[in-house]
């Protein structure tokens, strides 16, 4: 059977770095075939740190941020492909995400803007790119987000028992798998934006490694109560955030009467935030009748206390990280775009109505062709 492969290219609300999966979609099984994690240039992730923080800029800045993560995005690319030993010509699409600076689907005029120039990915690798996935969506009246419950019940959906696919990363969003049902979704608040926020200004470090921090903390009921007061966290589906809403000062408006707590105290009340948050959305789905699966990707399923409270607070849950049914927790999203870009080259919609609030189903995505090679024939260029 001949090999169907697509990359597809993930930046997330973390500002971690560039998640690569090259996947194969021949066969009744996509497969992961190789993956790859380009960090972040410490640089670029202060920019647009700053950016997303502040939410203005010049056009100088945003337009030199999009080239550089052009150029970023293609050399991720390019690293894999020689690694994998792989030519262009053997790759049929690219799915970029991009690099999301502003999300607001709520607003007088909805929007959301995600970076990284799509045609310098194009030029730099030779292999076609669908990027700028969000607002097709958007201009159908859906939120633009979340994108990946299509995937997640094409890859994980059993149709003997409620499967729900949690992706912790910067934010926390799930897929909602009922069987005999269509697949709902929305993203529940922060992930791991927060926490890792919150280390950084304390201890200058980009996240709490195996949460060894937060445990060294006691979660402070008053300001979990305080955190869990947001108006987000009551707001019906379908809806969706981001650094926009949950951001540093966001924490700090919070904070104000808590100036004597612990800075650990606050890293574990953060932790117990993100595990509640996401516990309280799922307790709304009864279990006494049928068995659930909690299947768990991002970075925070690697974070043993939100798995360890995970699975306290959802007693009739098996918690998993996807990794157990066949998917790296670290390049499901990824995969996800990969393929969103085999649906937008297939011209095949790849947003599900009733989770973004579209009005329709919709072929996501623009596309960027590979370039023709062309030669000169008198005063004109042709295809060679």
């Amino acid at each position: 059977m001949e090999d169907e492969l697509y990359l597809g290219v993930m930046s997330g609300t973390s500002l971690d770095g560039v998640d690569i999966a090259l996947m194969n979609f021949a066969g009744d099984r996509p497969r992961l075939m190789a993956a790859a994690f380009t960090p972040m240039p410490q640089e670029i992730r202060n920019a647009l740190s700053a950016l997303c923080s502040r939410g203005e800029t010049s056009l100088a800045e945003l337009g030199e941020l999009d080239h550089r993560l052009g150029h970023l995005y293609a050399r991720a690319i390019n690293e894999l492909l020689a690694a994998e030993k792989l030519d262009p010509a053997d790759i049929r699409g690219v799915g970029c995400h991009g690099q999301t600076i502003w999300h607001a689907p709520g607003g007088a005029y909805p929007f959301t803007l995600q970076i990284g120039d799509a045609n310098i990915i194009a030029a730099r690798t030779g292999v076609t790119t669908v990027a700028d996935f969000r607002r097709k969506d958007m201009a159908f009246g859906g939120q633009g987000a979340p994108l990946v419950p299509a995937f997640h019940q094409a890859l994980f959906a059993d149709p003997h028992r409620l499967t729900v696919v949690l992706n912790i990363g910067g934010i926390s969003n799930i897929s909602l798998l009922i069987p005999d049902q269509p697949a709902q979704g929305y993203d529940t608040g922060p992930g791991n934006l927060l926490l890792d926020a919150w280390i950084e200004q304390q201890r200058g470090e980009r996240y709490d490694r195996d949460a060894r921090w937060a445990l060294s903390g006691r979660v402070n009921d008053a300001l979990l109560a305080q955190l869990l007061d947001d108006p987000y966290f009551s707001q019906p589906a379908p809806k969706s955030t981001g650094r926009e809403h949950f951001s540093p000062q966001w924490l700090q408006r919070k904070l104000a009467g808590f100036r004597d707590l612990a800075p650990e105290d606050v890293q574990a009340t953060l932790a117990e935030l993100t595990a509640s948050s996401i516990s309280r959305e799922l307790e709304r789905y009864p279990t006494d009748s049928q068995p659930a699966r909690l299947l768990v990707c991002g970075g925070g399923a690697k974070n043993p206390l939100l798995m360890t409270r995970l699975s306290a607070l959802l007693p009739g849950w098996t918690v998993a990280a996807t990794t157990e049914y066949g998917l790296d927790v670290d390049y499901v999203e990824a995969a996800a775009f990969a393929w969103l870009a085999r649906r937008r080259l297939n011209n095949l919609p790849g947003n599900i109505p009733q989770v973004t609030g579209a009005s329709q189903p919709v072929a996501l995505g623009a596309i960027y062709p590979a370039e023709t090679q062309y030669e000169k024939s008198g005063s004109q260029y042709a295809p060679k």
